[in-house]
């Protein structure tokens, strides 16, 4: 990205099409649709694929040149995309199980990575009319309908009972040890669980205080929350504490953390029970 023009600009259009995209989901979400399973066991709705279609178009007329890589993109884009230094990420509806359940709670991903770094990131929420959105170097922004933006800031933690985010529709078994552990350290904890990567926002409007994620996801569930979490000056890391970088030889993430401002260690509270030996 080369000017702070270019940056603004690329902001606005992108709010634009993740809001767009929004309605087109939401349309379907209130009129019904069908589900269908991908071979990984994972939910795939008409309107995973129509978010996808009008992302992939609208961000190919922003920019030919940038190429685009979404959840839904064919197997042949995610071989080519390791000669790609600068590339669209996109999750056209993450959360797809919370749209099946009908409870609001799923989102559309739009981040530019650029070095393997997310360098610009919308989530937007359609059911709810709310977008986060950032760029590196940047302030978070926080809109909800009609309100205008807001700075958004993630709090530092201080000790104490912390407001943990946890997934929704995902196993419970691993992160009860780590909610042992932190009630055993901090005398308590209080948990509020949600879908999608409102999760990592949650924690970048300073509502939350830590987000650990201990099961699968992909890149592109993350990159753009990422993107409005380090601006609102938090962090996401794997767990041996190194920043998400993008562009891997796999797109499955490992597990991760997200947490806010400060240097509170929440990845010693998962020594012994890391990915590895689970």
């Amino acid at each position: 990205m080369n000017t702070d023009l270019e940056i603004e600009h690329l902001v606005k259009e992108v709010v634009r099409i993740a809001r767009q995209a929004g309605a087109c989901i939401v349309e379907i979400y209130q009129r019904g649709f069908n589900v269908d399973t991908k071979i990984d066991g994972s939910p795939l709705t008409t309107a995973d694929r129509a978010s996808h279609e009008l992302i992939t178009e609208q961000l190919s007329g922003l920019d030919a040149s940038t190429p685009v890589l979404s959840e839904e993109s064919s197997s042949s884009d995610q071989v080519d995309r390791m000669s790609w230094r600068r590339y669209w990420l996109v999750d056209p509806l993450d959360g797809t199980r919370e749209f099946v359940k009908r409870n609001g709670e799923f989102t559309v991903n739009i981040a530019l990575i650029e070095g393997r770094r997310p360098v610009l990131g919308v989530v937007h929420t359609p059911v709810k009319g709310l977008t986060h959105w950032s760029c590196a170097g940047g302030s978070a922004f926080r809109e909800a309908d009609g309100s205008g933006p807001e700075p958004i800031h993630a709090r530092e933690y201080h000790g104490g009972p912390p407001v943990v985010a946890a997934s929704r529709s995902h196993a419970r078994g691993t992160l009860q040890r780590f909610l042992n552990r932190v009630e055993q350290r901090e005398g308590g904890y209080r948990m509020l669980s949600m879908g999608s990567a409102l999760k990592i926002c949650l924690i970048a409007e300073g509502r939350g205080d830590v987000y650990p994620r201990l099961g699968p996801t992909y890149e592109w569930d993350t990159a753009a929350a990422q993107c409005v979490l380090e601006s609102a000056g938090g962090k996401l890391t794997d767990l041996q504490r190194t920043p998400f970088r993008y562009n891997k030889d796999s797109l499955l993430n490992p597990w991760f953390v997200a947490s806010g401002i400060g240097s509170y260690d929440w990845c010693s509270l998962l020594e012994g029970i890391d990915e590895k030996s689970h």
